[in-house]
């Protein structure tokens, strides 16, 4: 993989960073576009996505914290200023929270803002996990052989199996499940793009986000590395099938019908 993208000392252009600044790039266009066809000022996209990136880098380090809280303990600022090592619920809870602050400044319908950010959220994660792809940070999933199966022996966070801690030997493959994340954000972005358009009731394309995103990250889990907590799945995979029943039932109760 390319964690590095260009080195001469004291520059460097690291992968990640580039891909997140990009990501952050397409967010606040599609931001843009919905606050223009909302009647909202345009302007104000550039704030809105600050406010949801900051919100949500510090929300998913501050879970990956308490999920880590033994391995905190031994390295505290190797957690706190590290380049990988993320929770992708805890970045939506962070969002979420940041962007409620500015919608409350900006004297916005907190849900017409939600319905807003959530196509741009899903296409902002989409082009972010490719830049988790080439830093290789560990999101990688289990060992396998399918065809497309990759390694990562470059990665930022060491080419090492997540829960062991053992490395893999040369030549290991696993799935590339950054990629599939890709796909499914990209899916979930299309659904809600053609969507948004219908006149449903306020929060209904924000509560199908949850739905989506949720079920997409919970069938991710199958091949992600991740420790069974109960009944077969993962913590994510209990956060998930939360998200989703939540999302799910107010989709349902808003009634899916345009106005």
């Amino acid at each position: 993989m390319y964690p590095v993208l260009y080195h001469n000392a004291p520059f460097t252009i690291y992968s990640l960073g580039v891909l997140w600044a990009l990501a952050a790039v397409c967010a606040g266009y599609v931001v843009r576009l919905e606050l223009k066809r909302y009647r909202v000022d345009p302007e104000l996209a550039s704030s809105m996505v600050f406010a949801a990136a900051a919100g949500g880098l510090i929300g998913a380090r501050l879970l990956l914290i308490l999920e880590e809280w033994s391995h905190f303990l031994r390295s505290p600022w190797d957690f706190i200023f590290g380049g990988s090592g993320f929770s992708w619920y805890g970045g939506l809870l962070g969002g979420t929270i940041a962007v409620t602050w500015w919608v409350r400044r900006h004297r916005i319908l907190w849900l017409k803002a939600a319905d807003i950010a959530a196509p741009a959220g899903a296409l902002g994660y989409g082009v972010g996990r490719v830049g988790c792809f080439l830093a290789g940070d560990a999101t990688w999933g289990k060992v396998t052989d399918v065809p497309w199966a990759m390694a990562f022996p470059n990665a930022v966070a060491g080419w090492i199996d997540p829960l062991t801690g053992v490395p893999y030997p040369p030549g290991v493959g696993v799935h590339p499940t950054q990629l599939y994340e890709v796909v499914q954000s990209l899916f979930v972005f299309g659904v809600l793009w053609i969507l948004r358009k219908k006149r449903y009731p306020h929060g209904t394309i924000f509560w199908l986000y949850l739905a989506l995103a949720g079920s997409m990250r919970f069938l991710v889990e199958f091949w992600r590395v991740n420790p069974v907590i109960a009944l077969g799945m993962t913590e994510y995979q209990w956060i998930s099938f939360m998200v989703v029943l939540l999302g799910g039932c107010l989709v349902y109760r808003n009634g899916m019908r345009a106005k």
